[in-house]
């Protein structure tokens, strides 16, 4: 329960939280950016890592002069393509299998979740799912079990990135100073929080509600 008020109050409080570590460490706040997008997007087990949102704020900042836009997108874009990379090849190597069990980290309906997302757009999945917390971390992941060769897995991952990155980087960067979004910065955040998940939360209905018919 500790660890989950820990999150929510960095969710509530981003703006302040990476604000502050820009002060206290400078140009190493890029590495930990670099890190928190990487393992966000790379690894199975980190599907909670703030994403959209770190981007937004990360561009606010930019624009006020803490941290340099061009430096952060590319940083960032690389970070996000190591990431569905790696993810990728963890798929690749140790497969479905890890999801049989159905633990706390690997749930299985996070995998079937995902499945329907490439049945539905196919090989655009890893496109769409960079705007889609929780997707954007299996995504990957499934590909890399079978659903499609590395070649083509490449081309939507750079594709993607280059998207997500720029989309809400730049966002933060035009918008972040109009003294509106200022002056309700977290609700703005709270808002990007939900636009990310709302794909998620409505094809978690669908899914229940089939189920339910089913039954």
């Amino acid at each position: 329960m500790e660890y989950l008020l820990v999150i929510l109050d960095f969710f509530i409080h981003l703006n302040k939280h990476l604000e502050a570590v820009v002060l206290q460490y400078g140009t190493w706040t890029y590495a930990l950016l670099f890190l928190i997008v990487f393992c966000e997007t790379g690894l199975v087990v980190t599907p909670i890592l703030p994403g959209d949102s770190l981007l937004f704020v990360a561009g606010t900042l930019a624009a006020s002069g803490a941290l340099n836009v061009w430096t952060l997108v590319i940083l960032l874009f690389c970070a996000a393509v190591l990431g569905d990379a790696v993810n990728y090849h963890i798929g690749k190597y140790l497969g479905a299998k890890v999801f049989e069990g159905d633990s706390r980290i690997f749930k299985r309906k996070y995998l079937e979740r995902t499945h329907r997302f490439y049945e539905k757009y196919g090989g655009k999945t890893i496109i769409f799912a960079r705007f889609v917390p929780i997707v954007r971390t299996f995504a990957p992941f499934l590909a890399g079990v079978g659903v499609m060769n590395y070649r083509h897995f490449a081309i939507y991952n750079l594709t993607g990135a280059a998207l997500w990155v720029f989309a809400f980087i730049f966002g933060g960067y035009i918008f972040g100073q109009v003294e509106l979004v200022k002056n309700n910065f977290t609700f703005v955040i709270f808002g990007i929080i939900l636009i990310s998940i709302m794909p998620a939360l409505i094809e978690a209905w669908r899914s229940r509600r089939e189920t339910q018919q089913a039954a």
